[in-house]
């Protein structure tokens, strides 16, 4: 079996010249408020960064203690930080999901155990399934790449003593109907980590922004190993004012374009004739179709980049994320879409019958 490349990211399919619904980050660019706080906080990139008006911020916005908030240079070096936290004797992560989390497992010296959701129950977790002697349970949710979003009761039925559950809930800002979040369970329940990002609804991927939320001790203990100054001051900026009343209404706003963007999207592809899985709750969608592979490469030559599906285990090469956008570009990718399907199903068929004229030739 070849061995799945866990690095693979959807900014790796995005080339320029090509309409990206490859890569989750909602917005093209930080909306004019933000860059106009980006660009004074240019002023003192000459000093070091305090990061400590970030972590009050977001500790307002959540309404918990500072010691229960840990600021970090993106949701990546979060899981980074948990993988060095402790000696973890069975850690597992749950998939399909993002991948970053067991990388940072497996380079830090830990043997990952998987366990895979199922295509045929919308990816549902059931937490019975998960063994008693994991010490560290990894969840996505709304889960990247399948969109789907796991009720907070199935979340919290992972939690058990000496478990440390966490979840990563880079999307649930903007999830559907508001989502399912476990972030103040997390603030007063032992065992329990929440991951947020403001990369995703805030076009702030280059700078590298995000947090840890739990009890103080387990925070305390992600801390340890974080390096000075991890983050920067344009990410101490930017968190201030995401966490601040236009960071929320933007957050809101872009929530309810989201619902209908996606919904656009799924009936869309559905009328097309891919699988679309159901009820997705991300600003995304998981997506099936036995040309998959062919229909990615055929449409970067159209001009459109999508995500594969084939590095997250548990998919493969049928499968196909693909970015809810504004419906003007929605409408341009579906049109290509129509397109290459055909030109696929044209070329199916005249295989079809070339394997079938040579049956009767024979």
């Amino acid at each position: 079996m070849t061995p799945i490349d866990l690095g693979h990211h959807g900014d790796r399919e995005v080339q320029p010249g090509l309409v990206d619904f490859a890569v989750n980050v909602a917005v093209p660019r930080p909306p004019p408020w933000l860059r106009r706080e980006l660009e004074r906080a240019l002023d003192e990139v000459a000093r070091y960064p305090d990061v400590a008006p970030a972590v009050d911020a977001l500790a307002r916005l959540h309404g918990c203690p500072a010691a229960c908030l840990l600021v970090t240079n993106g949701a990546a070096e979060a899981f980074t930080l948990i993988a060095r936290a402790r000696r973890w004797h069975k850690p597992l992560v749950v998939h399909p999901q993002f991948t970053e989390p067991e990388s940072a497992l497996r380079a830090n010296g830990h043997l990952v155990t998987r366990l895979i959701l199922e295509r045929d129950n919308g990816f549902a977790l059931d937490p019975s399934r998960v063994p008693a002697d994991a010490d560290l349970v990894v969840v996505g949710n709304p889960t990247n790449p399948t969109s789907r979003l796991h009720p907070r009761e199935s979340i919290l039925a992972l939690v058990r003593p000496g478990r440390l559950v966490v979840v990563d809930e880079a999307f649930m800002d903007v999830a559907r109907g508001g989502g399912d979040s476990v972030l103040q369970d997390a603030i007063a329940c032992e065992g329990l980590l929440v991951i947020r990002s403001l990369t995703k609804t805030f076009g702030l991927a280059g700078i590298r922004v995000g947090y840890l939320m739990g009890t103080s001790d387990v925070i305390a203990q992600c801390a340890l190993t974080q390096p000075h100054w991890s983050v920067n001051s344009l990410g101490v900026a930017a968190a201030v004012a995401c966490a601040g009343t236009q960071g929320q209404e933007h957050t809101r706003a872009l929530r309810g374009d989201l619902a209908l963007w996606v919904s656009d999207l799924v009936a869309r592809l559905t009328s097309a004739g891919l699988d679309v899985v159901r009820e997705p709750a991300g600003p995304f969608v998981l997506v099936h179709h036995r040309h998959a592979a062919r229909l990615r490469d055929g449409m970067r030559r159209r001009g459109f980049a999508l995500r594969r599906g084939d590095t997250f285990p548990g998919l493969g090469p049928r499968w196909l994320r693909i970015a809810a956008r504004e419906p003007s570009m929605t409408a341009a990718l579906l049109a290509a879409l129509a397109q290459e399907l055909a030109s696929i199903n044209h070329g199916s068929h005249d295989t079809a019958l070339m394997d079938q004229e040579s049956e009767d030739l024979a």
